[in-house]
């Protein structure tokens, strides 16, 4: 397994991730799970394909670094996803003991990861979320998603 230190490499095998969530029709969200560098979880929305709600790219992610570590304790280890994440998400990456949140763009209509920035009584910290990496990519995947979706439901 190769080790990548470059944070622009793993938002970019996110969008691989959410670009394969478009091709299925889902929201092209990806996310990818690190550890000391190492790829050890990967997952793109699903939610409709699975007909799971709770099948976001981070859950989906966080299912496989368990399954991957064989412990429900992610310690130590980042996420990187092309979206920020949702509340649901957001709660899993702190019972999962996710150390970093690195995204790529922000949910204009949530902006939760700014609200949950004030309390600081989890282990993810102020300075452990890193955002604007790659975030015309980021953004322009799902803008461009939205679009065709309002265009052809009229």
């Amino acid at each position: 397994m190769k080790i990548y230190k470059n944070k622009g490499y793993w938002i970019q095998y996110a969008l691989k991730l959410a670009e394969q969530a478009l091709k299925i029709g889902e929201v092209p969200v990806g996310a990818v799970i690190t550890l000391n560098n190492k790829l050890i979880g990967e997952g793109k929305n699903c939610v409709i394909s699975n007909n799971d709600p709770t099948a976001h790219a981070e859950i989906m992610a966080i299912r496989n670094a368990a399954k991957f570590k064989k412990n429900y304790r992610l310690t130590n280890s980042s996420i990187y996803v092309t979206l920020e994440p949702c509340l649901m998400c957001y709660e899993a990456l702190i019972y999962s003991r996710i150390e970093k949140i690195i995204f790529g763009t922000y949910d204009n209509k949530s902006n939760i990861t700014k609200i949950l920035q004030r309390k600081s009584t989890n282990n993810i910290k102020k300075n452990k979320i890193k955002n604007k990496i790659l975030t015309k990519k980021c953004s322009d995947i799902l803008i461009n998603f939205f679009k065709n979706k309002r265009k052809n439901n009229k």
